[in-house]
């Protein structure tokens, strides 16, 4: 009895250190996030960038803008030691902003590393957008690549089907409902804040696996409990 106790405190203990050791790795992704973008209106995005080589760096990151989500305004924030260029592209459907008819927008805005910068191993970097108007929609997927100094790349295009995130997947933003004044809210002088980027992002899913964490660390602490009293118990001589 003593013996399957410990088995399985054991067993249980090796599956934690597995979660532990696998769940930085599912978050570290590309993700965007904004505390004021809505539909039909106009707010500020933060692409997160973390850098999930040991041995290169960093060196550009490409996003990309779909043409189901142009946006009649779109600016970058600079970043310093990175240069900024945007690429445009003709629209199949007019968009009207203000009274103006807008035939092109903004459809990829890259980030490069000057030389001798670059977001290095187990670091990351946060990238800010703002414009608008967002499309009449629930979310807006940007999806980037990330190119390192080796010159490998990794390309965060994939879609999220049926709720199962898949290995590299495309950063998805979620629109509030309520459009915002009209207007360009605040996209000259947008600022990038890392504790607000950081308590969004992934707090879903950080969410969720630290309550699984402690789940197991409880089923544990339990499972070693049961095996110490079991094992005192046949230690104490009865009367």
């Amino acid at each position: 009895m003593s013996r399957t106790i410990h088995r399985l405190a054991v067993v249980l203990a090796a599956g934690l250190a597995a979660l532990l050791a696998t769940a930085g790795v599912a978050s570290a992704h590309v993700t965007v996030s904004s505390q004021d973008a809505a539909a039909g209106g106009y707010g500020k995005l933060t692409f997160r960038v973390p850098n999930e080589s040991d041995t290169a760096s960093t060196v550009a990151v490409r996003i990309s803008v779909p043409e189901e989500a142009a946006m009649a305004s779109l600016r970058a924030m600079p970043v310093p030691g990175w240069t900024v260029s945007t690429t445009r592209a003709q629209l199949a459907e007019p968009l009207e902003s203000h009274g103006q008819e807008i035939t092109e927008y903004v459809s990829v805005v890259e980030f490069r590393a000057e030389e001798g910068q670059g977001i290095g191993p187990g670091e990351f970097l946060e990238f800010a957008l703002s414009g608008g108007p967002f499309p009449d929609a629930d979310e807006v997927s940007y999806p980037a690549v990330q190119t390192y100094s080796d010159g490998t790349e990794a390309a965060w295009i994939e879609p999220t089907v049926g709720g199962e995130e898949p290995e590299y997947p495309a950063p998805v933003l979620t629109l509030a409902g309520a459009a915002a004044a009209d207007g360009d809210g605040g996209g000259d002088a947008p600022t990038t804040d890392v504790a607000e980027a950081s308590a969004s992002g992934d707090g879903g899913s950080g969410t969720a696996t630290t309550a699984l964490v402690l789940g197991v660390v409880g089923a544990v602490t339990g499972i070693a409990g049961l095996a110490l009293a079991w094992t005192t118990r046949r230690r104490t001589p009865t009367a």
